[in-house]
């Protein structure tokens, strides 16, 4: 018998305890009642809570018995240069704004283990990392032994097909 449904029931059962807890600012948006990852981020300026992203896949990385993550700046903003392309090209493509190695070199970034989960469509933080657990290259970087640093974001993009772009990028 698999121990998919447990690890899955457990995650979820951390995750509803993580968006009761006191620290209020971070999990759930100000002014709203539900928990940042469930709020839809199809909206003209809605930008991903990069700090809840990190808390939810770090626990993720945990359970599965590997190192939190920190939030790279510079990786955010890789990581919002590459969700803007795809949507400005209404396109899902890691390479719309060329690889990965050639983004992160003019970022001033050097890695021999950076790697990248783009999706689109999804609306909300909780749909793309299930999205992502649930495919099998994307789940193997999100549990990329050697990465330590993240960056994650969105681009609205009211026109096309997907409506909203994610690039995540992780590395050591």
């Amino acid at each position: 018998m698999s121990e998919r449904p447990g690890k899955i029931a457990s995650l979820s059962a951390a995750l509803l305890a993580l968006a009761a807890c006191g620290d209020a600012d971070r999990v759930v948006s100000r002014g709203a009642q539900e928990p940042s990852f469930y709020r839809s981020l199809a909206a003209r300026g809605a930008r991903v809570d990069a700090q809840a992203a990190r808390d939810m896949i770090s626990l993720y990385r945990r359970n599965n018995g590997l190192a939190d993550l920190s939030i790279d700046e510079t990786l955010q903003q890789a990581a919002q240069a590459q969700a803007d392309a795809m949507a400005a090209a209404n396109s899902l493509d890691h390479d719309v704004r060329g690889s990965l190695d050639m983004r992160l070199t003019a970022k001033g970034l050097r890695s021999v283990s950076a790697m990248e989960n783009v999706s689109a469509g999804y609306h909300t933080l909780a749909e793309a990392f299930s999205g992502w657990r649930q495919s099998t290259p994307h789940n193997k970087n999100l549990l990329a032994p050697r990465a330590t640093r993240m960056g994650i974001a969105t681009a609205f993009a009211p026109g096309t097909k997907y409506k909203v772009y994610w690039a995540l990028i992780l590395m050591d």
